[in-house]
């Protein structure tokens, strides 16, 4: 088997979306470099509606950086630039287009972090800010969408009584939850989970596993692990990255049983990686 340029230059096309599935988001031949550097090459995907998506690869293969593209993060340092697009539907916006405002994504998308990132602020507070940012001020209002928020993540049963304690009182698994309602709160299109469970034990993992399988019922989910049981277990499309590239996408099923590409079932099977 190859793994060299000529291995990679021709990666299996994308899968087709189901019809039953809708595109939220199309990504087309994106590029992306960190200054000279280029990173991602022309990746092409949909991104279904009311689906979870996993991202697997090898570390440093790009995930966390195509994933990073859709809420426009690599602005925030010089150098780095887009090629490509990436689609927001159902308008057709460009995310990644200089003239779109960086705000309009952030606005629409949601992010979680590889580890949890509470605001130094009450749990109520960590979960408002999302809101407070558009302007919402009305109390009434604030209070239902954190109780809302709170109750999708899972997590309003056990903070109920205390919302206005120190949000690093919370256990590491209720913090990730906490950065889930916080994203939750503004009621994205599109939400983006970068490794969520890494840094958490496994009970804490399973409850963030169950959460997302409830949230697909609602949102539409691209996640980035390095767990292909993971994968295998909370995503119904599955794209596998290698340096950059593209090598697979279809629905987890056919990835992780019948993969197209010996890199793909060489990946999956521990042979590398």
């Amino acid at each position: 088997m190859m793994f060299g340029a000529d291995a990679l230059a021709a990666p299996a096309p994308p899968a087709a979306t189901p019809k039953e599935a809708r595109p939220k988001a199309v990504v087309e031949e994106l590029d992306f470099w960190y200054g000279r550097k280029q990173v991602l090459f022309s990746i092409s995907l949909p991104v279904a509606e009311g689906c979870v998506t996993a991202l697997i690869g090898p570390s440093g293969c790009g995930k966390s950086t195509f994933l990073r593209c859709f809420n426009r993060m690599h602005d925030l340092y010089p150098g780095n630039r887009y090629g490509g697009r990436i689609l927001l539907q159902p308008e057709g916006i460009d995310i990644i287009s200089p003239k779109t405002d960086p705000m309009v994504p952030r606005l629409r998308i949601g992010m979680v972090f590889q580890k949890p990132n509470p605001f130094p602020k009450s749990i109520y507070e960590n979960v408002a800010a999302g809101l407070r940012i558009r302007g919402v001020r009305n109390r009434a209002v604030l209070d239902a969408q954190v109780e809302k928020s709170l109750r999708r993540a899972a997590l309003w049963e056990e903070v109920k009584d205390r919302l206005h304690a120190n949000a690093y009182t919370l256990s590491g698994g209720q913090q990730q939850r906490l950065c889930i309602a916080r994203a939750l709160a503004p009621e994205p299109e599109l939400l983006l989970l970068d490794e969520p469970t890494s840094a958490l034990d496994p009970i804490a993992t399973a409850h963030i596993e169950e959460l997302i399988d409830e949230l697909a019922r609602r949102y539409t989910i691209v996640v980035v692990t390095h767990n292909m049981q993971q994968a295998a277990r909370i995503s119904r499309f599955t794209a596998f990255f290698h340096l950059g590239r593209l090598i697979e996408f279809g629905p987890t099923e056919e990835v992780f049983t019948r993969p197209r590409e010996s890199m793909t079932q060489d990946y999956i099977t521990g042979r590398f990686g």
